[in-house]
This record gives C-alpha cells, sequence and structure tokens, in this order.
C-alpha cells in the first residue's frame, strides 16, 4: 500500500518521522453511463457554453463566479503565490481533551506509520496521549491545501482524523429550537428506559450494509451475461493511445472468438 504523505509530526522541538495510509475505503459499487444496444461508454466533451467549441486542456483554467455574475480567471501562477505550509511537516497546534471535537468535524481517517528510527517516540507519544485521553490539533500541507487534523491513538497506532475547518460546518437553526419544549419527568424516564433496553457493546463486525450486499448479489448474477467492452470508433483528432487501445481490444476479441 502506498503511503499517501510522508513527514514529520513537530511537537515542539520533537519530530516524529511517519507515513500516513488511508484508513477507509468506498464499499459502494461505481457504474459509468453507457449505450444499452452496445455497452459503449457514454463520454463528456469539454465544450465551451459560449462559443460551444470542443476545448483542448492546455485552454482551460479556473474560474471564480463573483456574487455579480461576472467570472474571475484564475491562473496556476496565482496559486502558486498563496502561502502554504511546508509539504513535510505536521505541526501540533496543541492537545485537547479527546470528548470536545465534535465528531461533524471529522472527514477522512489515516493509519500513521512511524519511520524506523521513530519507533520509540510515537509509542510513547500514543501512550502519553492514552493517558491523559487527549487527541493532538494538527494543521499540515496534502495535495498542496492546508489541511486541519485530528491525530489520537487507537489501539496500538496513532490515526490522523482530517477536518473541516470551522466556517465549513453549518449551524443547526431549526425554528424548534426556538420554542419552549416541557418534558414531563415520566417522559424522560420511558426514554431512558428504551435507551437502556437497547444498549450493547459496539461491534462493527456486526454492522452490513444490507443495500450494496444485495446489489452485489444482482451484479454477479448478471455477470453470466455481461457485455464484451465495445472498440472505441477513431474519429479525426483521437490520439494514438486510443488507437492503441482499440488495437488492444480487437486482438482481445479476436482471442475470445477462437476459444
Amino acid at each position: 500500500m502506498r503511503a499517501v504523505w510522508r513527514g514529520a509530526m513537530a511537537i515542539g522541538l520533537v519530530t516524529i518521522g511517519v507515513r500516513a495510509y488511508a484508513a477507509t475505503k468506498d464499499h459502494d459499487f461505481r457504474f459509468h453511463h453507457v449505450h444499452r444496444a452496445d455497452a459503449g461508454r457514454i463520454r463528456y466533451r469539454r465544450e465551451c457554453e459560449a462559443c460551444a467549441d470542443e476545448i483542448d486542456f492546455a485552454d482551460v483554467t479556473r474560474g471564480y463566479e463573483l456574487p455579480d455574475g461576472r467570472i474571475v480567471l484564475m491562473e496556476q501562477s496565482d496559486f502558486d503565490t498563496l502561502p502554504s505550509p511546508s509539504d513535510r511537516t505536521m505541526q501540533v497546534m496543541r492537545f485537547v481533551p479527546a470528548g470536545d471535537v465534535p465528531p461533524l468535524y471529522f472527514h477522512r481517517g489515516y493509519h500513521l506509520e512511524p519511520d524506523d528510527n521513530a519507533v520509540q517516540p510515537y509509542t510513547l507519544l500514543r501512550l502519553a496521549m492514552e493517558r491523559t485521553r487527549r487527541l493532538a490539533i494538527v494543521k499540515f500541507s496534502m495535495r498542496r491545501r492546508e489541511t486541519l487534523a485530528a491525530v489520537r491513538p487507537m489501539g496500538d497506532v496513532l490515526v490522523l482524523h482530517t477536518m473541516l475547518w470551522p466556517d465549513e460546518v453549518l449551524p443547526a437553526d431549526f425554528p424548534f429550537l426556538r420554542r419552549e419544549m416541557t418534558v414531563r419527568p415520566q417522559e424522560l424516564a420511558a426514554a431512558t428506559a428504551l435507551v437502556a433496553s437497547m444498549a450493547a457493546e459496539f461491534r462493527p463486525e456486526e454492522l452490513t450494509d444490507d443495500y450494496q450486499r444485495a446489489l452485489g448479489e444482482v451484479i454477479e448474477a448478471k455477470s453470466a451475461v455481461a457485455h464484451e467492452p465495445p472498440i472505441p470508433v477513431q474519429r479525426d483528432g483521437d490520439t494514438a493511445l486510443d488507437l492503441l487501445e482499440a488495437l488492444r481490444l480487437s486482438v482481445e476479441r479476436a482471442r475470445l472468438d477462437d476459444l
């Protein structure tokens, strides 16, 4: 497995070399839009809505729409001038109580592996955080963007959770919050009894996505009549790579016909 980030966690004058690996994956099935008649992929062209021309990627840039509808064009040189933390340093800003960070802030999870010469300080940090029941709030650069994250112990490793910035978390502003609500003691007792009757340990291995399991069974059942990948049609301006792919598919199709 390839590390998505490698650098050092800086805690004051102490640095711990670490590598970050994705700790989660998406178990959803990915589908493409295809032509029902021959299973050909439906592609989307880079077409300009102003002039209706198909645009080369070299002529594509990024634009930000102002509230009045005008577009600010941004070039890569504009982004290069922006301040960015070191790509190789994860700066610990503070250690906070583990229960102080609302789960709503958490985004993606990563396992942190120490460098060979950093196992001891890594282990000491993990044990100290377990003992104090605190997690580290850090900032670092990932994919050229300043990223807020939390580092906490989980079992024998440290895990990193990328976080949303505070202005990305929307407040809950519902009308019912402005109404006075009276809860009678007997009602609260009944609700508490219901929660207690369903109390259990968290066992993730017992939790299943029934929809994805059933969808997998449908795909497996239909795989016996799956379509062969179609040979792409060559058009003016197609690249040599597209032609090579078409030739490869043609050879594979011929080989299958001979079986």
